[in-house]
């Protein structure tokens, strides 16, 4: 198949936004592949904000990050990602670059804990409010569970009033594949 597939069009949406020595965060860090990817992109003099409010989900994402010797590149935050401005140095603010989703429940781990469409759109509109003028959020809708319909049909209504002054947004998504497959809304800020 020539066309990307979700999550490496995820992936290169970010690498077209993140460069070395940037600022960015991992909005759920689950089992931290995406950090591990994100403190490649930023590199030594970047830094990766993570978080999640699982234990478990930073006791491995901290385990991944050690053994590549990443870790000092990440502060992970025990804690929503709708706390993210609050958590996140003053000092950055106005100075992300990207910034990246997993919404759903964490794979293996317990399936009644979700994320929630308030947490994540209060933590879209922190970001809207501290990233850089084309800094990008990407979400990654995992929308097979009854929750997670929900989430993706709020959080759809929400990026489709988003004001075109104020961000581009693109959706991306493969429509004739079954159960449900994740697809990706992208915000750009302007």
């Amino acid at each position: 198949m020539k066309m990307e597939r979700i999550l490496p069009f995820a992936k290169n949406l970010l690498e077209k936004a993140v460069k070395p020595g940037d600022f960015v965060v991992d909005a759920t860090v689950g089992n931290g592949h995406d950090t591990v990817f994100l403190a490649g992109l930023v590199g030594a003099n970047g830094m990766v904000y993570g978080f999640d409010i699982q234990a478990e989900a930073i006791a491995a994402t901290r385990e991944r990050l050690s053994q590549l010797g990443l870790l000092k590149h990440v502060t992970i935050f025990h804690g929503g990602h709708e706390q993210l401005s609050a958590k996140i140095p003053t000092d950055v603010h106005g100075k992300l670059t990207g910034a990246i989703f997993n919404l759903g429940y964490l794979p293996g781990s317990d399936k009644t804990i979700v994320t929630r469409p308030e947490t994540t759109i209060a933590a879209i509109e922190q970001l809207l409010d501290i990233m850089a003028p084309e800094g990008t959020i990407v979400l990654v809708i995992y929308h097979g569970h009854e929750q997670g319909a929900v989430e993706r049909d709020i959080l759809l209504q929400y990026c489709q009033q988003l004001d075109q002054r104020t961000a581009h947004v693109l959706q991306y998504q493969f429509i004739n594949q079954q159960n449900n497959p994740p697809f990706i809304v992208a915000i750009e800020k302007r």
